[in-house]
């Protein structure tokens, strides 16, 4: 930890959030273990299992989809088990009483919609939903038999989950979006991200860029909390984050 970002506990970020009303939160997959997805990163991640070039690159994808298909059917059922998670309610409650301006997550499990935030940058897409490589027709997930894949859609286009793949760059809008939110907002809340994953990671530089404090939330310190991090609040998101709308 570098030697200016202090430790907080909850009800010290209460007070910095009280000072600094114009929050933006920073998700990355931290926040959604406890809901029962796995990080892709780190011990027992799905990148222990799965050669993210040979089952997450795009080229992959359209050179052999049925292999990569093994990936996103586990993704998917992964994915639409899981249910918010006391963190992306507290973020939903932040917003909901008008100190959250936004969110961007690097997460495509929809868990911060499900929670009920309203304004969320998907920076790397949504997994739940689906369109075709080629022609960039949506098709709905419901519609879809996951038992026989690949998909196709009627243009014979190949049917993918709406997600940045590796080799792909990110949506501009979400980019556009998510520099704008970086650049007015008071403090930049990062929870369960370690800054590591470009682009993402310019994130927090751009917001200290613009005079934005930074508070970052995970279980150990990361390469953000050597570098950017103002403050460090140790633990899981999801125990203290309820701590700290209780005291705002």
């Amino acid at each position: 930890m570098k030697a200016n970002a202090q430790e907080i506990t909850p009800q010290e970020l209460a007070g910095i959030i009280r000072r600094h009303p114009r929050v933006v939160a920073l998700t990355g997959a931290g926040i959604s273990v406890a809901s029962g997805i796995p990080s892709f990163r780190g011990a027992g991640g799905l990148w222990d299992r799965f050669d993210p070039m040979e089952y997450a690159h795009i080229q992959a994808f359209r050179r052999d989809p049925a292999k990569v298909w093994q990936l996103l059917k586990e993704m998917d059922a992964t994915i639409t088990r899981a249910r918010p998670n006391p963190a992306h309610c507290a973020l939903a409650e932040l917003e909901a009483r008008g100190f959250l301006t936004g969110i961007i997550t690097q997460n495509v499990d929809n868990l911060h919609q499900a929670a009920g935030s309203k304004r969320v940058v998907e920076y790397h897409g949504n997994a739940l939903h689906f369109v075709c490589d080629t022609c960039k027709g949506h098709h709905p997930r419901e519609t879809l038999d996951f038992s026989h894949t690949p998909l196709y859609c009627l243009c014979g286009g190949l049917i993918r989950p709406d997600v940045v793949f590796f080799g792909e760059p990110i949506p501009p809008a979400a980019q556009a979006e998510a520099e704008e939110l970086a650049q007015h907002c008071d403090l930049l809340l990062v929870i369960g991200a370690s800054g590591e994953v470009a682009p993402a990671s310019y994130i927090p530089a751009i917001a200290k860029e613009w005079h934005a404090v930074i508070v970052e939330n995970n279980l150990e310190p990361t390469r953000l909390t050597s570098s950017l991090t103002d403050h460090f609040l140790k633990g899981s998101a999801g125990k203290l984050l309820p701590e700290v709308i209780k005291d705002l």
